[in-house]
C-alpha cells in the first residue's frame, strides 16, 4: 500500500499511450507544484481500448519512480485498469482529482466512444473523483505539448475551484500549434468513422487485415460542436456523463409501454 501524504491535493494521473508518452509527463509536471502526484499507467500503449478491463491475465505492477511527492507505477493493463488498481488497492486513500493523458491524437465526437485515455476518466467519475480526459491533436512521438498547458492548467483551476457534477467528467482537446484563441464550452459533434481494413497475406499466404479509415463530420455546419471549435483554432471542452440514457426516448417508450406488454 502505498503512503501519500494528506497535505496536500492527491492527484491521479493515466493515459493510454503508455508509461513513456510525453503527454504524461506533462500532466505529471503540470500539478507536481500543486498536489502530491501517483501515476499509474499502462506498459504499453493501449489506445482504442476504450473502457476495456483486463479479466484473463493477472495484473503486474511494477514501481518505477519513488520521489518525494510523486509516484509512479507501470502495469501491464488498460487505462481503466490503472485507475481501478490504484484507487481499490495502491493507494491508502482516495484521490482528490484524476487526470488522463495527454492523448496523443484527437479524441473529439464519435471517438468518445473509442478512447482509451477517456475510459481512464469515465472510470474516475464512476468512482466519484472529478476526472478529466486530454487530448492534443497531434500523434507524434515528438509533440508539443507547451502551448496546451495553459489552458490546461485553466480547465483544471476551474474543476479544483467548482468541483464536477457527480457521475460527470471533461474531454478536452487541444489544437496542435501556437495561436491558439481561447476555450470553448461545446457539445460533441456527431460524426462517425468510415472504416475500411486492408487485406494483406503474411509469409505462409494467411490473409491477415489493418484497419484504417478517416473520421466524418455529419454537421459540418454546426458552429456549437467540438470539431467546429478545434478547426477554428479553440480549445473544446465536453461536459460528460456516465449516464447514458437517452432520456427523450425513454419519456417516448414510457408512453408507448402498452406496446411492450406481452400479450
Amino acid at each position: 500500500m502505498t503512503k501519500i501524504s494528506n497535505n496536500r491535493p492527491l492527484f491521479l494521473i493515466t493515459n493510454d499511450d503508455g508509461i513513456k508518452a510525453g503527454g504524461i509527463k506533462a500532466l505529471v509536471e503540470m500539478v507536481r507544484p500543486i498536489g502530491d502526484v501517483v501515476v499509474v499507467a499502462p506498459n504499453q500503449s493501449y489506445s482504442g481500448m476504450s473502457h476495456a478491463i483486463t479479466v484473463s491475465v493477472p495484473l503486474y505492477v511494477k514501481e518505477v519512480v519513488n520521489e518525494d511527492g510523486l509516484l509512479v507505477y507501470k502495469v501491464n493493463g488498460t487505462p481503466a485498469d490503472c485507475i481501478k488498481l490504484a484507487v481499490r488497492t495502491l493507494l491508502d486513500r482516495k484521490p482528490d482529482y484524476i487526470l488522463s493523458g495527454i492523448n496523443h491524437g484527437s479524441n473529439s465526437s464519435a471517438s468518445v466512444h473509442y478512447s482509451g485515455t477517456l475510459g481512464g476518466a469515465r472510470e474516475g467519475a464512476l468512482n466519484g473523483i472529478p476526472s478529466i480526459g486530454f487530448s492534443l491533436l497531434n500523434y507524434s512521438y515528438e509533440a508539443d505539448f507547451s502551448k496546451a498547458m495553459p489552458f490546461a492548467r485553466h480547465v483544471l483551476s476551474y474543476v479544483i475551484k467548482n468541483g464536477l457534477p457527480e457521475g460527470t467528467f471533461l474531454n478536452v482537446n487541444f489544437p496542435d500549434g501556437d495561436s491558439l484563441k481561447g476555450i470553448k464550452v461545446c457539445r460533441q459533434a456527431k460524426g462517425k468513422w468510415v472504416e475500411e481494413f486492408i487485406e494483406r497475406k503474411d509469409p505462409r499466404q494467411r490473409r491477415y487485415f489493418w484497419l484504417t479509415g478517416h473520421f466524418k463530420n455529419l454537421e459540418p455546419q454546426a458552429t456549437d460542436t467540438d470539431e467546429y471549435a478545434l478547426e477554428n483554432r479553440y480549445v473544446s471542452v465536453v461536459p460528460c456523463s456516465i449516464d447514458i440514457t437517452d432520456n427523450d426516448l425513454l419519456v417516448h417508450l414510457q408512453k408507448m409501454k402498452h406496446e411492450f406488454q406481452m400479450q
